[in-house]
């Protein structure tokens, strides 16, 4: 035992090579990680975030007798990994994407350790690796369609506990009528806070599960609809108390409190389940990768050569020689050169609108129309360069809202917000999302934009955006952010636009009558727009 722990000793070289790898990693991350910390963690969706690393360390030092008992292999393998992190840094430093920046960074980190290290010692921490996955915000457009479908399922699951309580109840979309009152589950009550630290939770149970592969897999997957029966529970029981004790059940102190009481009930039902998989066959407990690895290692561990030295012993010779390793200097100077790059070279050159949207007229063909502001903590949130929100009304009385938010230049936290990822996010569900061809006159060509009909309550629109782009008219987000990277890349351009039009549709209004509205307000609007926005 006394020869392991001084096998462990951190060797002063290992420190050294470590401090440089952590600077060149800080100056090349510094910005997604500060977003991570201060912007994603402080979501209370993901608040979870800040546990993780400590959880990771932890893991790594659970298995720090077996990672000295194997011999470091490095290996240039690896650098292929980190090239591909790399890639995938200018690909989100470029495009905007912090969700891509996150995935690179982990790639370095992994690929570096991998470099150093060999496929032997990596496999011994894959989990912690992967477990690191875990801290990272999924992107916003990913997380607010599972948010939607969650609060969808939520709903229906919370208004059926209802019925079974005998307690009367009508759910409109996300609308639960109770009759002597309404309870909105809005996004807060999606059940993503639950679903989110439930999986990371079950996934660091199953890791210590001692047993067959097959109920590990079910400890975890049985995470998700667990999360949401919970949360479904605790939506029907805010109904019940609401009767009892008015609308503070449902805000403030006590609903807050009731999530963290929700979730500490899961917890134990987590425990339940894993002593009832305990019981079903194969009931002999698996000795776990970890423990064969550790055997494997030890015995390796301990081979000496005919000297009578370990090979451990023999990798402490020329201890500093590591920091001339080429593949230490390649990766240190791939990562200098990134940070240097991205630093000192101006990607995004601020490309000004033609002509800024206050000289928008107010008068279009047959409409006219009404300037409108946005309130201050909108703006602050968005970001973009100029816009313009005005109402136009035809000469029936026929109302549709124009909305266009320009950016001279893209970057991380400051890029067009699609109404895709905006409009969920406010109560609107869409309905027969899709694309719809324009039929342009005047020698122009058909353009083809995004459509949805969309519904919050009794409210009833039907909504058409793109996002002009440097030329090009884009309707998807995948879209936006290759073009972005390309364009900066070959133009040192990222400016564009983001287009909505809405109307709204009354319920004696056929759809398709707002469909003709809606053709006609672009076949105007357009050839205007095309003075504002460049090219």
């Amino acid at each position: 035992m006394l020869k392991f722990f001084k096998e462990i000793t951190i060797k002063p070289v290992s420190w050294v090579r470590g401090g440089i790898y952590v600077v060149s990693l800080l100056l090349v991350y510094d910005s997604s990680l500060r977003w991570l910390v201060f912007e994603d963690w402080s979501r209370e969706d993901y608040s979870y975030g800040y546990i993780i690393p400590v959880v990771v360390i932890y893991l790594i030092w659970e298995n720090r007798l077996r990672l000295a008992s194997i011999l470091p292999l490095p290996t240039w393998k690896a650098f292929g990994l980190v090239c591909v992190g790399i890639a995938l840094f200018w690909l989100g430093e470029l495009a905007g994407e912090q969700y891509t920046l996150y995935i690179s960074l982990w790639l370095v980190f992994v690929g570096i350790i991998w470099l150093h290290n060999g496929w032997d010692r990596l496999k011994v921490i894959l989990f912690p690796l992967i477990f690191m996955l875990a801290m990272f915000p999924l992107p916003y457009f990913l997380t607010n369609r599972i948010t939607f479908q969650l609060r969808l399922i939520s709903s229906k699951l919370g208004v059926w506990m209802l019925h079974l309580y005998g307690m009367s109840a009508y759910r409109e979309g996300n609308v639960i009528d109770l009759g002597f009152t309404q309870l909105q589950v809005v996004d807060a009550c999606s059940g993503l806070r639950y679903v989110m630290p439930l999986m990371v939770l079950s996934l660091l149970l199953a890791y210590w599960f001692r047993a067959h592969w097959w109920k590990r897999v079910v400890l975890f997957l049985s995470s998700i609809p667990l999360a949401i029966v919970v949360n479904s529970f605790r939506i029907a029981a805010t109904g019940v108390l609401y009767s009892f004790f008015g609308a503070q059940v449902a805000e403030g102190f006590f609903h807050a409190f009731s999530g963290w009481l929700i979730f500490m009930f899961a917890i134990p039902l987590l425990l339940a389940e894993m002593w009832i998989l305990r019981l079903l066959p194969p009931r002999k407990q698996t000795e776990g990768a970890k423990g064969a690895i550790f055997a494997k290692t030890m015995s390796e561990g301990d081979k000496e050569d005919k000297n009578g030295r370990s090979h451990i012993e023999k990798s402490r010779k020329g201890d500093f020689r590591v920091l001339l390793q080429p593949m230490f200097l390649a990766t240190v100077i791939i990562l200098i050169l990134t940070f240097s790059l991205s630093r000192g070279v101006d990607f995004r050159q601020k490309v000004p609108i033609s002509k800024p949207f206050s000289q928008f007229p107010m008068r279009v063909g047959a409409w006219h129309g009404a300037r409108g502001e946005m309130e201050q903590e909108f703006l602050d949130v968005l970001k973009f360069s100029d816009y313009i929100m005005a109402d136009y009304t035809d000469r029936s009385g026929k109302s549709v809202n124009f909305y266009v938010a320009y950016y001279q230049d893209q970057r991380k936290g400051e890029s067009i917000h699609s109404p895709e990822t905006c409009l969920p996010g406010s109560g609107w569900d869409f309905n027969e999302a899709g694309n719809v061809i324009i039929p342009a006159g005047g020698g122009r060509s058909p353009m083809k934009v995004n459509r949805a009909f969309i519904i919050k309550d009794s409210s009833r629109e039907l909504v058409y955006y793109w996002f002009p782009q440097r030329g090009r008219i884009l309707t998807n987000l995948y879209q936006l952010k290759i073009y972005t990277f390309w364009d900066a890349l070959t133009k040192r351009r990222t400016d564009g636009a983001l287009v909505r039009i809405i109307t709204p549709v009354s319920e004696k209004e056929k759809l398709v009558d707002a469909e003709a509205r809606l053709q006609g307000f672009v076949q105007e609007i357009v050839p205007v727009l095309d003075e504002y926005i460049p090219k």
